[in-house]
C-alpha cells in the first residue's frame, strides 16, 4: 500500500525568504506524523503545501499514490484540514455549521443531515447543537471545526496546532478524539506548540528549524539523542560537592552541572540504571552522603532545545493558516 503521504525535497520561497527547504517526509496510512519547530520553522506552510492550499516550488507530494500539484481536487476529497482558529461561523447553530460544510461538499440534503447528526453525537455536541457557535466556550469550538473535518471521513486529517490556547482537560478531550480517529484507519499530520502533545499522539516526528528537518524519528530517538537519563543528586553536605563531582566525572563523558545553593550534582548516566548505584555507591564509599536523588528522563523539550536552542514555550505558529481549503 502506498503512504498516505510521501513528500520529496518540497521547498517554498515567500517574498526573499525561503521558507522551506528541501523537506521530505512521509507518513504510514493510521499513524500520527508530528511536526515540531520553533516560530519562523516553516510549519504552517508546509502544511498548506501538503494540503494542496500552497504549491510547492520544487518536489513533489503524493496522497496515498495521488500527484498533489497533478490531481489536487483528487487529493482534496482524501483530506480533511484544520486550522490554527476554528474556522466556524459564530452566528450559524453548531448543527447549521456543520450541515454547511456538507451542503459545500456537495453531499445530498438528507445525507448531509445524517452525517450531521452522526458526527455531533460523536464529538459529544448533542446538547449545544442547536446554539449560536458564539456562545461556544473555546473547546467546544474546536470540537466542532474538528467534528467539520471529518465530515468527509478523510483518508488524511492536517491538523496545524489545534489545541492552541485550550485547557487541559479540553485539549484531552481532543487528544482522545485523535486517538480515535487514528484507530479507525485515519493518518493525521499534527503541527503543535506543546510537546507533550507529541510524545502522546505521534509515531513518528518531524523537527523544523528555519525550513528545513533538522531531525526526523520516533520520540524514543529523538530523546536518546540528548545524551540518556540525567541523574540529580541533593548533598547533606555542600561542602563535598568538589569531591562528588571528581567522583562523578566519567572519562570523555558531560561535566556534572553543580548547583551549589541548592548543593545538587546534575549528571548524565546514560540509559542504565546500574550505572545510578555505582555512582551512588562511589559516593558512599567516600563518605559523601546524598540527601536524595532522582532520575529524570530526556524530554521532547531537551531535544527540541538541543536541536533549534529554542525552549518549547517558543514553539508556537509563524502565523494564522488559512480557513477550511480542503473541499472539492
Amino acid at each position: 500500500m502506498a503512504d498516505a503521504i510521501r513528500a520529496r525535497d518540497i521547498s517554498k520561497q515567500l517574498g526573499k525568504n525561503k521558507v522551506v527547504s528541501a523537506l521530505s517526509l512521509d507518513a504510514a496510512p493510521g499513524t500520527v506524523v508530528g511536526l515540531l519547530g520553533p516560530n519562523g520553522a516553516g510549519k504552517t506552510t508546509t502544511v498548506r503545501i501538503l494540503s494542496t492550499l500552497l504549491r510547492a516550488d520544487s518536489g513533489t507530494v503524493e496522497i496515498y499514490g495521488v500527484d498533489a500539484a497533478k490531481q489536487p481536487g483528487r487529493v482534496r476529497s482524501m483530506i480533511g484540514l484544520t486550522g490554527q482558529f476554528a474556522a466556524v461561523d459564530p452566528v450559524l447553530t453548531g448543527r447549521e455549521n456543520v450541515e454547511l460544510v456538507a451542503r459545500l461538499y456537495r453531499i445530498g440534503r438528507a445525507e448531509a443531515r445524517r452525517r450531521t447528526g452522526e458526527v455531533l453525537t460523536r464529538f459529544g455536541l448533542d446538547e449545544v447543537a442547536d446554539k449560536q457557535v458564539k456562545t461556544y466556550s473555546g473547546g467546544t469550538r474546536r470540537r466542532l471545526d474538528l467534528a467539520t473535518s471529518i465530515l468527509i471521513r478523510p483518508r488524511v486529517l492536517f491538523l496545524d496546532e489545534p489545541t492552541t490556547g485550550l485547557d487541559l482537560e479540553s485539549r484531552l478531550g481532543l487528544w482522545t478524539e485523535i486517538e480515535m480517529l487514528v484507530r479507525e484507519g485515519t493518518t493525521v499530520l499534527l503541527t503543535t506548540q506543546y510537546l507533550d502533545e507529541a510524545d502522546r499522539l505521534a509515531s513518528t516526528i518531524t523537527v523544523l528549524d528555519k525550513g528545513r528537518a533538522v531531525a526526523q524519528g520516533t520520540p524514543s530517538e529523538l530523546k536518546s539523542r540528548v545524551g540518556g537519563d540525567r541523574v540529580e543528586f541533593v548533598l547533606e553536605d555542600p561542602a563535598r560537592l568538589d569531591d562528588a563531582v571528581a567522583l562523578l566525572r566519567t572519562p570523555g563523558g558531560e561535566e556534572p552541572v553543580v548547583d551549589r545553593p541548592l548543593a545538587q550534582i546534575t549528571a548524565r548516566m546514560g540509559d542504565d540504571l546500574v550505572r545510578v548505584a555505582d555512582a551512588l555507591n562511589r559516593l558512599a564509599d567516600h563518605d559523601i552522603r546524598v540527601a536524595t536523588h532522582v532520575v529524570r528522563r530526556p524530554t521532547l523539550d531537551d531535544v527540541f532545545l538541543a536541536l533549534t536552542g529554542s525552549r518549547a514555550a517558543a514553539a508556537g505558529a509563524e502565523k494564522p493558516s488559512a480557513r477550511k481549503g480542503e473541499g472539492k
